[in-house]
């Protein structure tokens, strides 16, 4: 069955906006851009190419359009792709054209913002590959830089994975320690769906195949899956299958990586979250040149 495509991923420019002005100001210090101001006359213009340097998924255009804009509203930014992209070495992302010194004060931030999102929308596409032969999903977690969060997801979107809970508010993640406190499975469940109301999802964490039917038995939306083999895994969407003809969705989390993921979809499990995407994703090499001539 193929899978659903993702209308395109967007964020609210005031949400793009706050973050670049605050990264702005940081980089731009006590005193502004000195090597700019001494080297180059206020009244210098310049076109300048953002181009790749690597293969990859592009992701934060608007971040690197908000810190041009922010700098000097006169730019001109013309973007030559969309979030979502494939680019490979040397295609160009945008130009930029108008005051000189503005564009090359407002380069590093929007590079900065631009490298990290392509990267993790790149990293996510690398994942996403591999396991696209099967029904599992590929997530991210909230093992994120603090206060970009909403940035790293959506960069995930754009290179093809899903988002999980964005926070402890939106969604409820019973985990071992919930379990212990609260007397058990059945009852972390019951509380749980005895607190929210019928539109926040509940999942539960299990490790054991005897845990799983426990929860199994409690009915929760989603069953997380921690740190199973991939023989684990198979049991227990069997068991689920089964059990409850699969209406509870099987989430696998743990020793997760791009040479384990496909092994792990492979199992039959509905979602895959790794930390991966978000924390060890490199950046994608992207270059601003004036052009000359």
């Amino acid at each position: 069955m193929p899978k659903t495509t993702h209308l395109p991923p967007s964020l609210p420019r005031l949400m793009v906006e706050e973050a670049v002005r605050a990264a702005l100001l940081e980089d731009l210090g006590r005193a502004g851009d000195i090597t700019t101001n001494a080297t180059i006359a206020p009244d210098m213009t310049a076109t300048a190419v953002m181009a790749s340097r690597d293969q990859g998924f592009v992701s934060g255009l608007q971040f690197a359009e908000i810190a041009f804009n922010l700098m000097d509203s006169g730019l001109r930014f013309e973007a030559q792709v969309k979030d979502g992209d494939a680019v490979k070495r040397g295609d160009v992302l945008a130009r930029i054209s108008g005051n000189a010194g503005a564009i090359l004060s407002a380069e590093r931030v929007a590079l900065n913002f631009l490298m990290h999102m392509c990267g993790i929308a790149s990293y996510t596409a690398q994942f996403a590959q591999q396991i696209e032969h099967t029904k599992a999903k590929i997530c991210d977690t909230r093992k994120t830089i603090p206060g970009h969060r909403s940035f790293e997801k959506y960069a995930v979107k754009c290179g093809g994975g899903s988002n999980h809970r964005f926070g402890l508010d939106d969604a409820i993640l019973i985990k071992d320690n919930h379990i212990a406190v609260s007397g058990g499975v059945a009852q972390a469940v019951e509380n749980a769906r005895a607190y929210v109301g019928h539109m926040v999802k509940v999942e539960i964490e299990v490790d054991t195949l005897d845990q799983l039917k426990n929860a199994l038995e409690a009915k929760p939306d989603a069953i997380l899956l921690d740190n199973m083999s991939t023989d684990q895994l198979e049991q227990a969407v069997a068991i689920n299958q089964k059990d409850n003809s699969g209406a509870v969705k099987l989430e696998a989390s743990g020793n997760v990586n791009i040479k384990t993921v496909k092994a792990i979809a492979e199992t039959g499990v509905d979602y895959i979250s790794t930390s991966k995407i978000t924390m060890a994703a490199p950046t994608l090499d992207i270059g601003l040149d004036i052009e000359l001539g």
